[in-house]
């Protein structure tokens, strides 16, 4: 039993790392707004992708970041899109107003974390290059300054 719940675990996992060098799963989904949020129309720019949610201290730390960049790096052609894990939007709803977020922001599931390889943890961000390609992952709290790295190195090299 313990042996099948390890493998479980690292075909989990692997999963989740086999998504670098590979191309994002795609996915349409309405944002909170009521726009229609297509990864696929996102090609051309970059993309950071952080699944989060209200109950994750992490989550909360890295939003107001990740809003910053969208000002700062947007017309380098970045597009932060965040998808919530919650089960209920209220609470994601209070949780992006009284922080400011003004990024798209979504409602997910199993079924679209189980296309990312599998939300075993959050927060859980991808960089997405132009091409659609993820080319980096970052699971659990991490330091910002990683983050910004891999993405500047992203927005650079077009």
């Amino acid at each position: 039993m313990f042996l099948t719940l390890v493998l479980q675990a690292r075909a989990q996992t692997s999963g989740t790392q086999s998504l670098v060098g590979r191309r994002a799963p795609e996915f349409v989904r309405r944002d909170l707004t009521g726009h229609n949020l297509d990864l696929a129309r996102l090609h051309g720019k970059v993309v950071l992708l952080n699944f989060w949610a209200t109950w994750c201290a992490p989550c909360q730390i890295e939003m107001p970041m990740f809003a910053r960049w969208q000002e700062q790096y947007g017309p380098q052609q970045l597009a932060v899109i965040g998808i919530s894990m919650d089960d209920d939007s209220e609470p994601v709803r209070r949780m992006i107003h009284a922080q400011r977020i003004v990024y798209p922001i979504a409602m997910g599931d199993a079924t679209l974390g189980q296309r990312y390889g599998g939300v075993l943890g959050l927060p859980l961000t991808f960089l997405i290059d132009r091409n659609g390609i993820v080319r980096a992952k970052f699971q659990g709290e991490t330091d910002p300054g990683k983050i910004e790295t891999s993405l500047r190195n992203l927005l650079d090299s077009h």
